[in-house]
């Protein structure tokens, strides 16, 4: 199975950190943000990788390129002028994903999700990894009922940025800037999206409150 990793935004949450260098490669530790996801793919078996890159796109490029250092292969989706968001990169970056099931993972997350145990059922669209409400998020994004995503807010959660989609769940869109959860919250009204709750690490490094919290967590010991 190929695998995605969301990396084409421009990282406002972060100020003059990102005017010089891209979100994906702020380093947590002693590697990027994007390195900690690109072997946590190569760890449960995902050597065929699609990055989506906008903004700065040449340093990530150039950085990281065809994989060979991590033993995995990368194709870049670049989207020009502008991001496209998390749904428009992904339907954009359709053609290198092929027609069968990929994984989806934002660059901006720290985690140690076992990516291998995450299954999508035939007549589903999407399979989403779900966690406990950060502070950030406390009223959740969906609710997680016997391993199906619905809005019953009976057990609401957070939508872990990681899931396995099929490409059908993009039919009659159009490549253009939307996001992600849009397509989601479509497709949870026809009961057609199935999740797993994530109980181990998981942290959204989205700002620079968040990188430092997560550093000092994890690497500063």
């Amino acid at each position: 199975m190929k695998a995605i990793i969301l990396a084409a935004g421009k990282g406002e949450r972060f100020g003059d950190i990102t005017k010089i260098i891209p979100k994906p490669l702020i380093k947590l530790g002693e590697l990027s943000l994007i390195e900690h996801n690109i072997l946590l793919l190569k760890k449960f078996g995902f050597t065929e990788l699609v990055i989506n890159v906008s903004y700065l796109s040449n340093m990530i490029i150039e950085y990281l390129g065809s994989g060979d250092k991590y033993k995995v292969n990368i194709n870049y989706s670049i989207e020009s002028p502008e991001p496209l968001e998390t749904g428009g990169g992904i339907q954009n970056a359709l053609p290198l994903l092929g027609n069968t099931p990929f994984l989806v993972i934002n660059s901006d997350i720290y985690t140690n999700c076992k990516l291998s145990d995450i299954k999508i059922n035939d007549d589903d669209l999407a399979s989403i990894v779900m966690v406990e409400n950060p502070d950030h998020n406390i009223y959740g994004d969906f609710s997680l009922d016997n391993n199906r995503v619905t809005f019953s807010n009976k057990n609401n959660m957070t939508y872990s940025g990681i899931g396995i989609y099929r490409p059908e769940i993009f039919t009659n869109e159009k490549v253009k800037k939307y996001k992600l959860i849009d397509i989601l919250e479509k497709q949870i009204k026809n009961n057609k999206i199935s999740g797993l709750k994530h109980e181990g690490i998981w942290h959204d490094v989205g700002d620079v409150k968040k990188l430092k919290n997560v550093n000092n967590l994890f690497f500063n010991n």
